[in-house]
């Protein structure tokens, strides 16, 4: 999996635009601000691909970015970020209808990657995120972002805070990561593709049971 040839697909702002999905599928979800972009950037070495705004709440839309592998594709979402209190109701409300129609499709989930600021306590809506991804079965880890603004004594004690407050996680893998200084960076991608790896192994649950084509039936 090449990260450095990422390039931008398409952007879909109703859910029913998304297409079907035919690649495993590395997904980003967490609150806006929590440096999404910022940290998709950083994965793909790329300063401007995945746009980073200053203002809280700008992505409106999900966001699509292919990243080749060997004679095959990843196609890496970026999710809109949800629970910023100062976008209007009705935003709001199509960006939750985003979001879950996105995870409520049959879409060859590699693995979701759900973003949390480190500096902060977690809130319900992550909470409800992850509740929502256990239930459903979707593979995911937690990322704790902007380490960089704690000392590595303050990390020692926040990170397991963190984790206490995200007891629905399971044994859901964890760490930490800074866009700023790319710490953790390199192991985010190796994660990544491990779950590439074992997505391509499990098969497109999509097409599991049905024949392939020009496969005639006995």
């Amino acid at each position: 999996m090449n990260l450095n040839k990422a390039s931008f697909t398409a952007a879909y702002g109703t859910i029913e635009q998304v297409p079907t999905s035919l690649n495993p599928e590395i997904t980003f979800v967490g609150r806006s601000n929590v440096g999404k972009s910022s940290i998709m950037n950083k994965i793909f070495n790329r300063k401007g691909l995945v746009k980073v705004s200053s203002t809280p709440g700008k992505t409106t839309t999900i966001n699509f970015f292919k990243v080749p592998d060997g004679s095959k594709q990843v196609d890496f979402i970026d999710l809109p970020g949800y629970g910023y209190a100062k976008v209007g109701g009705n935003d709001r409300s199509r960006w939750s209808k985003l979001i879950e129609g996105y995870f409520e499709q049959n879409r060859w989930f590699a693995l979701t990657v759900v973003l949390i600021d480190i500096r902060h306590d977690v809130s319900k809506l992550d909470i409800q995120m992850v509740d929502y991804l256990v239930q459903h079965e979707i593979p995911f880890i937690i990322v704790f972002t902007k380490s960089d603004k704690l000392s590595r004594a303050q990390q020692k004690r926040q990170i397991p805070n963190l984790c206490r407050q995200l007891s629905n996680a399971g044994d859901a893998f964890v760490m930490s990561c800074s866009s700023l200084k790319g710490d953790g960076v390199e192991d985010l991608r190796h994660v990544l593709a491990d779950a590439v790896k074992q997505a391509r192994d499990a098969g497109n649950p999509i097409f599991q049971g049905k024949k392939a084509d020009g496969e005639d039936d006995e």
